[in-house]
């Protein structure tokens, strides 16, 4: 299992440039507190002085700690790529204390006493040191220093959940002894992230500073809180051993000359030498058991940045046949997502055709039929067309001039919802346009100048189009209008219902012509029986027979007397009929003359009355309904021929003419600011991905045993 560490160095080296969050490579975070002795702890693994030091916060980077272990044979040339450096003797770590300060203080310029998530890369190989892979983090701090920010603990906080959030990493937990376990933050902050312990390892650091009489031996035990991956106390070097140039190695030495005196049951479990195996073992264990999901994560990551990638296109190198086949794509896209054929079918909302669909047969159906044939109409208005289509004389029959008024006025009322169907089809096939920028043809994003053009182009032909379906709507209402056929054949129910009421009119008046009248008594003013009688004859007749039988001689209709008193029992008779006063004229104060057409009142039909509107009424409800199923039928068809179906017959003509012109090419092919940089970075990404996936594969079934 040797092999394993060097394999993750190897994916960390091929993700240095495109950041290794993606795939979550198993790593050691350390954590701990300012001034727990985190950094004394990395120096003591590594064997040297190669981290700067000072007051305040020092790391404020992480820094990615790649230990390789090689042989002493092994001479390697310091060299620097991709970032890291690369150690191999002593004489190059002034030249690494000097690197690394000129980064974190150049760091610090852009952002004074700050924290960037942005890794420091840090590769050594030694013949003293194991394969690890570890990151140290800036430490945990509370207050504010200085000019440090007001949220640096925030900060530092996220920078640290960010790292040990990864499944895939092991926690060291840096406590000093000289502090409570209780109270120590770095085991809080890894209990929020792993609860239950299982790749949780602490460490103990300055056992040798810990009071008189007092010994970490419960705490090493595990009594005080227990740590599923153990707890190993180490002895760092102090601030007088580090300014009196102590080396690491002579420090490792009394670090277990101390153990054995202190704790001598306890040496052989803890030490620096043994947290570096402890770490080594767990580290391989981890990756071993993570190396499965690893393998799957980096070939589905391989895959998607491989989709991102073909999605961006590639660069363009004839401009006129890339033009082309762009305008020919969105106008394809456009009438198949008319016709329903669409790649990319919407699943969250009626999209395309299908919403055109609805408008017609569910929005303007619904609406139609909720029009009422008789809405806004009243019996008193049906009356007063009857009686204004009548003229002056009195009419025997319902005139058929007031059916055709007011059924017109009826079928006006299907104009507007059908000029409001036309709207909702234009508004959806400006929405089809953003469907297919949006999911058919995202190539155009590349080009946002050509997604504007066409754009612009399918919008103009729209409300090019708009006017004269809006105009062929208006004049299928105008035909309609323009002839009422009463031959209609849906129409003859109606016909016949009037026919056989007219007929009964008839009838009634015949029978109510006076049958007292001597028919071989060739009278004055009698006409011929064969004759029709006139209403003026009827009326004689009716009120001489009245005047014969029920008038006594001195008060009948035939003398002086007998008509006054029969216009005064008129005149009695119209004051007990409810009437409206006389209208007054605003501008004189004064009743205006009996010349003034009348408000009409509600009032008590007679009953002739009453059936004559029926009649109308009757007659308009079934000539509505012929009409309005007749629109319900056509403005569909007009606004497919008119709109829908002009658009898709010369969309692409449309876009080629406006277009494709040799002097616009270079303008509408510029691509976006940040595409050609988003290619790249999914170029890098989607190499570093394969080539990971060859690393890995290169891993024999019997390094993982």
């Amino acid at each position: 299992m040797e092999a394993l560490i060097p394999v993750i160095n190897k994916l960390q080296d091929v993700f240095n440039t495109v950041g290794a969050d993606i795939i979550q490579l198993p790593q050691i975070v350390v954590v701990g507190t300012q001034s727990s002795g985190k950094s004394s702890v990395l120096e003591s693994l590594v064997g040297r002085d190669i981290l700067p030091r000072g007051t305040g916060i020092v790391t404020r980077r992480p820094l990615i700690l790649q230990l390789v272990h090689i042989d002493q044979e092994d001479r390697r040339k310091t060299s620097e790529e991709n970032g890291n450096i690369t150690l191999t003797s002593a004489s190059s770590i002034s030249l690494v204390m000097f690197v690394m300060q000129y980064i974190l203080y150049e760091f610090c310029i852009f952002s004074p006493q700050g924290i960037s998530d942005e890794p420091i890369h840090l590769k050594i190989f030694s013949p003293h040191v194991v394969n690890l892979t570890l990151v140290d983090l800036p430490g945990i701090t509370k207050v504010p220093v200085g000019d440090q920010p007001k949220d640096i603990e925030i900060q530092i906080r996220e920078l640290i959940v960010k790292y040990i959030s990864n499944p895939n990493s092991i926690i060291l937990a840096v406590t000093a002894a000289n502090t409570d376990m209780a109270t120590s933050e770095a085991l809080k902050v890894a209990r929020e992230v792993d609860p239950d312990g299982r790749r949780t390892l602490a460490v103990v650091t300055k056992l040798d500073l810990m009071d008189a009489g007092t010994d970490a031996m419960d705490i090493l035990m595990g009594r005080v809180i227990p740590v599923k991956l153990g707890i190993i106390g180490v002895v760092n070097r102090s601030q007088l051993d580090i300014n009196q140039k102590k080396s690491v190695a002579d420090a490792i030495r009394d670090e277990y000359a101390f153990l054995q005196k202190k704790y001598p049951s306890l040496a052989n479990r803890n030490g620096t030498k043994y947290l570096a195996r402890t770490l080594n073992r767990l580290l391989m264990h981890h990756i071993r058991d993570c190396l499965p999901e690893l393998k799957t994560r980096i070939n589905v990551l391989a895959a998607q940045y491989q989709s991102l990638l073909n999605s961006y296109g590639e660069p363009v190198d004839d401009k006129s046949a890339t033009l082309l086949q762009l305008i020919t794509k969105f106008a394809a896209e456009y009438c198949n997502t008319i016709e329903g054929t669409a790649k990319y079918i919407e699943t969250a909302e009626l999209c395309g055709g299908a919403r055109i669909c609805y408008i017609f047969h569910e929005t303007f159906g619904r609406t139609l039929e909720s029009v009422d044939p008789l809405g806004g109409l009243t019996t008193i208005d049906v009356l007063t067309a009857i009686r204004n289509a009548t003229g002056p004389r009195p009419a025997l029959f319902v005139p058929e001039v007031s059916f055709e008024l007011l059924v017109k006025r009826q079928v006006k009322r299907l104009e507007e919802p059908s000029l409001r169907c036309v709207e909702l089809v234009h508004e959806e096939m400006q929405r089809i346009i953003q469907h297919c920028s949006n999911y058919s043809t995202q190539e155009l994003l590349r080009f946002p100048k050509l997604h504007d053009a066409i754009v612009e182009v399918v919008t103009s032909l729209l409300r090019k189009r708009l006017p004269v379906t809006n105009e062929m709507v208006h004049n299928l209402v105008a035909i309609e209008l323009a002839y009422i056929n009463t031959k209609h054949p849906d129409f003859a129910d109606a016909c016949g219902l009037m026919n056989n009421n007219i007929e009964e009119q008839r009838r009634n008046r015949m029978r109510d012509l006076p049958s007292a009248v001597p028919r071989d008594k060739s009278l004055s003013g009698i006409p011929h029986p064969s004759s029709p009688p006139s209403p003026s004859l009827q009326a004689a007749a009716s009120g001489s027979q009245s005047g014969s039988v029920s008038e006594p001689p001195d008060g009948g209709t035939g003398n002086w007397r007998g008509m006054l008193k029969r216009g005064e029992e008129g005149a009695a008779s119209e004051r007990a009929m409810p009437q409206n006063p006389l209208p007054v004229s605003p501008q004189k104060g004064h009743a205006v003359n009996l010349l003034d057409v009348p408000v009409p009142v509600s009032r008590k039909l007679s009953a002739r009355e009453q059936r004559d509107c029926e009649v109308i009424e009757r007659l308009i409800k079934s000539y509505f309904l012929i009409v309005r199923k007749n629109i319900q039928d056509s403005v569909p068809k007009a606004v497919m021929h008119f709109l829908v179906n002009h658009v898709k017959d010369c969309l692409q003509s449309e876009l080629v003419g406006k277009l494709y012109k040799t002097a616009l090419l270079d303008d509408l092919l510029t691509e976006s600011e940040d595409m050609a940089q988003r290619r790249n970075e999914a170029a890098d990404m989607l190499k570093a991905l394969q080539k990971a996936s060859q690393v890995i594969a290169e891993i024999r079934e019997t390094h993982l045993w």
